[in-house]
């Protein structure tokens, strides 16, 4: 069964960084376009970061310079570094992949979402 499984969450005080990470398990042929999306309480859910499989990425005006996406394809894993973390930096993370899996077309992916807590 095809999954993304995220880790890095936690809490940090404003200023502080993070560094998330995805990775994807199963049976993969290739993953194209990965990205972090957050979803803030009583907010919708929004894109944070993307990054395509030639390595373009794509940032919210928000995160501009702070947050850093990247990837290893030889793992399959997305990261997010996250630095001079604020308070409305606090979210559900998730991770999302566009994945074609053997036998099927490509197919949006979602991970479970992580927690990150940034007190002021």
């Amino acid at each position: 069964q095809l999954q993304l499984v995220e880790s890095g969450g936690g809490l940090v005080q404003a200023g502080g960084s993070l560094r998330l990470s995805c990775a994807a398990s199963g049976s993969i042929f290739s993953i194209n376009a990965m990205g972090w999306y957050r979803q803030a309480p009583g907010k919708q859910r929004e894109l944070v970061a993307t990054i395509t499989s030639g390595g373009s990425t794509n940032y919210a005006d928000s995160v501009k310079g702070r947050f850093t996406i990247s990837r290893d394809d030889a793992e399959n894993t997305v990261y997010l570094q996250m630095n001079s973390l604020k308070p409305e930096d606090t979210a559900v993370y998730y991770c999302n992949a566009v994945i074609s899996a053997y036998g099927t077309p490509k197919y949006h992916y979602w991970g479970q979402g992580t927690q990150v807590t940034v007190s002021s």
